[in-house]
């Protein structure tokens, strides 16, 4: 049987500043653990704490530039480009540039608040 999914469910996000998570298919919205797919709206100036996740991501930016911090350095991702964090490896996402960033997060399994490791 397909399900239709008629609207997100909107996640409270960490960071210094609002961000827009809206979650399509995920352990909230559709209760899915084997993966979870979000439109992601964030501001100039945002930035999230660092994580170490159990979980791949896939991250496709539609507007803006998202940069992507891991221990080898940053990565600029502009509109049009994706970029690839797998699981066990420390990454912290923020979009510094004046207009932020929108993006599509896929992740595999899905996100949670307990397999995202997030820094203290």
């Amino acid at each position: 049987m397909v399900t239709h999914i008629r609207k997100p469910t909107v996640i409270t996000a960490a960071g210094n500043k609002p961000k827009l998570i809206e979650e399509f298919v995920g352990r909230v919205n559709s209760k899915s653990e084997a993966l979870s797919i979000a439109r992601m709206k964030s501001p100039g100036g945002w930035v999230e704490p660092g994580q170490t996740p159990e979980f791949d991501e896939y991250t496709v930016v539609l507007a803006g530039v998202l940069h992507v911090t891991t221990k080898d350095g940053v990565t600029e991702v502009a509109a049009g480009e994706a970029i690839i964090t797998p699981k066990g490896e420390w990454v912290q996402y923020s979009t510094p540039g004046p207009d932020g960033a929108e993006y599509l997060a896929v992740c595999l399994p899905a996100f949670s608040p307990a397999a995202v490791h997030r820094d203290s």
